[in-house]
């Protein structure tokens, strides 16, 4: 049995802490198997020795950990990313030491699906500009030319795991046509949901209304839409982002809302995020959100709850969920 003085480190981004100093949550989960203690860094340059000594580290936010920093963790037996998304933690330099990287695929579905939703229909109802006209006092709907029949739109989603197909659930219920682009999807995916599956993200952008996009980020899919992807979507179209920001080029997207070749977008999360100038910020017709999809109370403490019982598991020497980096030699 693991000692009682096994550590649990909870890595929280300092720049912007998501946790609590009590880490209350992970506390009630881990009880007396391990000691919990929280820790605010930039990057793995700041991790002390505390942190490299422990058996489970979890990992808030977009806090970076690379080859260096793993290299010096001394007894880490799993680091448990406390989201969906697990780019920020080279694992394949992680699965080249033995050590399992974790996820928590599921935790903001419901969230980022309505979130992506409630982007989509600001947009096609132009909701913002609605709002700033009647509070400066006037009444003329200067947007009208971008308002939208919501059934009269095709909605194209990029990838069709567990949050596109919340999204497409959604989209379906509101009465746009739904199509769907994922080469890793099982034939009969598109017959379960009952939407259309296109064969190429070509197609897919040709004739969407609204592209929403829903895939990891990885080799494949970093600046997946830039200038030519946007450049062949229809003229008035909306493009969506609820997965991670370089899925999306900024500068391709913050050009193509300046030029007017599409009609709005609305980002939950931009490539080197948070946006970093005045200028980018008053690109015409974009509606972004603090990477803030996932949020809610109930996901966060859904979200601390797994990853506390994933680290509870690895001080135990137990089987973990949801490993990321395959095989650990």
């Amino acid at each position: 049995m693991p000692s009682s003085q096994s550590l649990v480190a909870i890595i929280d981004w300092a720049r912007s802490p998501l946790g609590d100093p009590a880490s209350l949550v992970e506390k009630s989960v881990i009880g007396e198997a391990a000691e919990v203690r929280r820790f605010l860094c930039g990057s793995d340059d700041d991790f002390i020795d505390e942190i490299c000594e422990a058996a489970a580290i979890i990992v808030w936010h977009n806090t970076p950990i690379g080859a260096p920093g793993l290299a010096r963790l001394k007894n880490c037996r799993a680091i448990i990313r406390n989201g969906v998304g697990f780019d920020s933690v080279d694992v394949a330099a992680a699965r080249q030491l033995g050590i399992p990287v974790c996820n928590v695929p599921d935790y903001g579905t419901e969230e980022v699906a309505d979130h992506a939703i409630a982007l989509i229909l600001a947009l096609c109802r132009q909701l913002f500009p609605l709002d700033a006209e009647a509070k400066s006092l006037g009444w003329v709907i200067r947007v009208e030319p971008k308002l939208r029949r919501l059934r009269e739109l095709t909605l194209g989603i990029v990838g069709l795991g567990r949050i596109g197909t919340a999204t497409a659930l959604r989209a379906k219920a509101l009465g746009f046509n739904v199509i769907f682009h994922d080469p890793y999807l099982p034939n009969g995916a598109d017959k379960a949901v009952g939407i259309e599956r296109v064969r190429s993200l070509d197609e897919l952008l040709v004739r969407c209304d609204v592209l929403s996009l829903h895939c990891p980020l990885n080799e494949e899919t970093r600046h997946l839409i830039d200038e030519r992807e946007l450049s062949m979507m229809k003229e008035g179209s909306f493009v969506v982002n609820t997965a991670r920001g370089a899925v999306i080029r900024k500068d391709a997207i913050l050009a193509a809302l300046r030029e007017g070749r599409i009609a709005g977008a609305g980002l939950d999360v931009v490539e080197g995020e948070p946006l970093k100038t005045a200028e980018e910020a008053a690109s015409p017709n974009l509606i972004v959100t603090c990477h803030a999809a996932f949020c809610s109370v109930e996901s966060k403490i859904e979200m601390r709850t797994t990853s506390a019982r994933i680290a509870l598991a690895a001080v135990r020497g137990e089987p973990l969920e949801n490993v990321v980096n395959a095989t650990v030699p």
